[in-house]
C-alpha cells in the first residue's frame, strides 16, 4: 500500500536516531529500506543526513541530546545492519543531483561512511549529473581524509569531469590556491596526496589547462612550487595559446611576489606573451606597469642565446625536487650560472 504523504515510517525514525535494535526487529519483520519519505530519500540517505556530528567543544557528552548527536559507534552498527538487509547503496536520489550515497557522504562529510559503503559494494567511481565522481567532490573540498579512504578502495585519480575534463588534482589545486592560512595548508596536502598516488601534473582539461595554469591564476606560491616539485611544465601551452606565466600575468596581485614571478620566468621558453588572439596578459595592463610590459616585451622578442636554452632546460628537467641533490655534484660557479637568474630589476634572485 502507498505511504501517507505526512505519514511517518518507523525505519525512518529507526535510523535517524540511531536505534540499532529498533531498525534491526524493523528489518527482521519485513520492513523495506528502500521506502522513501516525502522529500524522495531512502532509510540510508536519512541516516547520511543525520549523521552524528564531531564536535570539537564537547570532550564528553553531559547529555541524552548531546550522546545521540555525537554516537558515532551506533550509527556505524546502523548503518552496517542496513547495508547487510539489502540497503541500494548505489541507488540514486530522487531529485534532480542524482547522486548517489557515496556523493551525498561527501557533501555532509560524513567520512566513515564511505568505508562502510564501499565495503558493501558502492561503486567508488561512480558520477553524479555533473559527471563528478566521489574523489572530484572530495578534493573540490580539501578533504584529506576522504579523499586517502577513497584512493585506497581504488578511486580513479586520473579520473576526469567529463564536461570540463578536470582531474581531481586540478580541482583540489583550483580550491587551494584561493585559501589561506590552516585551509591553505589543508589544500596542499591533498595535492600532495594526490601527485603521491599517481595524479598526472600535466594533465589537460577541455580547455587545455594543467593544475600549473590554475595555480599561477591563484598565484599561491607554496601551491606552484609543489606542481614545480612534482615536475610540472612551466611551458604548455593552453588551446588558446596560454602559458602558465600568461596566467600567473591576468592579475596584477600576482605581481607582488617578484620572487614567484622570476622562478616562473626563468623556467619559460620561449617566453610567449600573448594569446591566439594577441591579446596581453590583463594584469600587466595597468599604466603603473608600463616598464614592467616594455620590459617582458623586449625579453619575448629577443632570441635566447644557446646557453640560456641549455640553462631553461636543465632547470625544467630537473625540476625542484631535484634542484640541490645536483648541486652536490656540479661545481659552485655553474650552479649559480643556473639556478640564480636576474630579474627585470637586474637583482640575483635564486630561482
Amino acid at each position: 500500500s502507498s505511504v501517507p504523504t505526512r505519514s511517518i515510517i518507523p525505519i525512518h525514525l529507526a535510523a535517524k536516531f540511531r536505534n540499532a535494535q529498533s531498525l534491526l526487529c524493523l528489518l527482521e519483520h519485513g520492513a523495506d529500506p528502500e521506502v522513501r519519505n516525502t522529500r524522495g530519500l531512502t532509510t540510508l540517505e536519512l541516516m547520511i543526513l543525520h549523521w552524528p556530528i564531531t564536535s570539537i567543544t564537547w570532550t564528553k557528552p553531559s547529555n541524552r541530546i548531546q550522546k545521540i548527536l555525537t554516537d558515532q559507534d551506533n550509527a556505524e552498527t546502523c548503518l552496517r545492519i542496513l547495508c547487510k538487509y539489502g540497503a541500494q547503496v548505489n541507488a540514486q536520489a530522487d531529485n534532480s543531483d542524482k547522486v548517489s550515497p557515496l556523493h551525498l557522504a561527501i557533501s555532509y562529510g560524513t567520512h566513515p561512511v564511505l568505508s562502510i559503503l564501499v565495503q558493501n559494494g558502492a561503486q567508488v567511481n561512480a558520477t553524479n549529473e555533473a559527471s563528478m565522481t566521489p574523489l572530484h567532490m572530495a578534493a573540490d573540498l580539501l578533504s584529506t581524509d576522504m579523499i586517502e579512504t577513497l584512493i585506497a578502495h581504488g578511486a580513479d585519480v586520473n579520473c576526469a569531469v567529463s564536461s570540463t575534463g578536470n582531474t581531481a588534482l586540478m580541482l583540489a589545486v583550483c580550491t587551494a590556491s584561493s585559501k589561506a592560512g590552516r585551509l591553505l595548508v589543508a589544500g596542499l596536502s591533498c595535492i600532495h596526496l594526490l601527485l603521491m598516488h599517481g595524479a598526472k601534473v600535466n594533465a589537460q582539461n577541455s580547455e587545455g589547462q594543467t593544475a600549473l595554469h590554475e595555480a599561477c591564476f591563484g598565484g599561491r606560491e607554496a601551491v606552484i612550487s609543489l606542481l614545480l616539485e612534482f615536475e610540472a611544465n612551466v611551458n604548455i601551452l593552453t588551446k588558446n595559446g596560454e602559458s602558465p606565466i600568461y596566467m600567473y600575468l591576468q592579475r596584477s596581485s600576482n605581481l607582488r611576489d617578484k620572487t614567484l614571478f622570476a622562478k616562473l620566468l626563468c623556467r619559460t621558453y620561449p617566453l610567449k606573451l600573448t594569446n591566439k588572439q594577441g591579446i596581453l596578459p590583463t594584469g600587466i595592463m595597468p599604466h603603473e606597469f608600463y616598464s614592467l610590459r616594455q620590459a617582458l616585451i623586449n625579453l619575448s622578442q629577443k632570441p635566447l642565446s644557446l646557453e640560456g636554452i641549455c640553462k631553461k632546460t636543465i632547470r625544467n628537467l630537473c625540476s625542484e625536487k631535484h634542484k640541490h641533490h645536483l648541486k652536490q655534484f656540479l661545481p659552485v660557479k655553474i650552479w649559480n650560472s643556473i639556478y640564480c637568474c636576474y630579474d627585470l630589476a637586474y637583482q640575483v634572485r635564486p630561482c
